[in-house]
């Protein structure tokens, strides 16, 4: 069960990444939109509405899900960027994944939203200096975090849904 949770394992943070490596975050950021339309293309509705695992959300709900913690790590970096250590918001998620737009809106408008958010992300990230990426807010669920810490938090939320998904098709056979 935590392989099919965690196809990727459990988010470990590299201490003291090298730019090289925060420079490879963002890039995994700038190319998930692509990456995700690709892997979700060709399913079906019924492929779509699969549960990625036993207990799990469905590949539309994981879709749409990526597109509401985006908006709001968007919202996060901002807020730390122009806030001293601000409180960020939180929402919750497995509740949101219950709401009617996750269940029945098709997934093309949160694949257009993504690709028009991370153009925005890319750009303010590629702005920042390395003092900025030391900036912080606090979450309520993680404590106190830095920017740095954020960015590979993001980008590694993004490989961990994607992966779920295509390990379902693999699994599948789709």
């Amino acid at each position: 069960m935590e392989q099919l949770r965690y196809p990727i394992g459990r988010f470990q943070h590299q201490q003291q990444p090298t730019q090289e490596q925060l420079n490879q975050w963002i890039i995994e950021i700038s190319e998930m939109p692509r990456v995700l339309r690709l892997v979700v293309q060709n399913l079906t509705l019924e492929q779509l509405q699969t549960p990625y695992r036993l207990g799990g959300w469905t590949i539309q709900q994981v879709v749409h899900h990526i597109e509401d913690n985006d908006m709001n790590a968007f919202i996060r970096f901002k807020r730390a960027l122009t806030e001293d250590n601000p409180i960020s918001g939180s929402y919750h998620e497995n509740l949101w994944a219950e709401l009617s737009d996750y269940l029945i809106a098709p997934i093309e408008p949160s694949l257009i939203l993504l690709e028009a958010l991370h153009s925005r992300f890319v750009i303010l990230l590629n702005s920042l200096h390395a003092s900025d990426f030391q900036k912080t807010f606090t979450s309520p669920t993680h404590g106190n975090m830095t920017l740095e810490v954020a960015t590979h938090r993001y980008a590694w939320h993004n490989r961990h849904h994607i992966a779920q998904i295509t390990s379902l098709i693999e699994r599948s056979g789709w």
